[in-house]
């Protein structure tokens, strides 16, 4: 199902969101096969990041595992839950979601978004939808330029992944956030020598 997928979106994503919400689901007590089945589940259908369709990847996701979980016996109510985890977990549908398994797929996710591997998936999505990485009159949007990221690649950290940190539910997400970010930063400061 994951064959010929961009690589922020690709197998190694679901492993990398695996684990670390395999991390986090111990520390903070979770239902473990309702968890870990909502992220091998959470991205099999993803739609390109210039696709009218994108919004619609998350539901379609759940509906796919609610399908693939009926079919391999799984009582309704746990195939509900594990369905509302995927259907709550995307950044861009902005849902609070409510049980701790949701929480928890929703922070490993954005996770992914973070750190050195936050990094790379940003350049690499930019470099597909062939996006310049700065804009060279403003690399940081500190003229009043709003970010625009469909634009400038680096514009995408301030748009959308330094305000991730905020959005984390659980303590352990929270920590991890702190020094994921703690590392963007870092990057961004050395980039920003290096092109000044």
């Amino acid at each position: 199902m994951f064959a010929g997928r961009d690589p922020g979106h690709d197998y190694a994503h679901v492993i990398r969101v695996y684990n670390i919400a395999e991390r986090i689901g111990k520390e903070e007590g979770a239902d473990m096969e309702i968890l870990l089945a909502a992220v091998l589940l959470h991205d099999i259908i993803v739609y390109p990041k210039g696709s009218e369709k994108r919004t619609k990847s998350a539901d379609e996701s759940a509906e796919l595992a609610e399908k693939m979980l009926a079919a391999r016996s799984w009582p309704r109510e746990r195939i509900e839950r594990v369905s509302y985890c995927i259907k709550t977990h995307s950044y861009s549908k902005n849902v609070d979601p409510e049980t701790l398994e949701a929480k928890i797929l929703q922070d490993a996710d954005r996770l992914d978004a973070l750190g050195a591997i936050g990094i790379a998936r940003t350049f690499s999505v930019g470099g597909s939808e062939m996006r310049s990485f700065y804009n060279p009159q403003d690399p940081f949007c500190r003229m009043g330029r709003e970010p625009e990221d469909t634009r400038w690649t680096m514009d995408h950290f301030k748009a959308k992944l330094l305000k991730l940190e905020k959005t984390m539910h659980t303590d352990t997400a929270k920590r991890m956030a702190h020094e994921r970010t703690r590392f963007m930063e870092a990057f961004l400061a050395q980039m920003e020598k290096e092109i000044s």
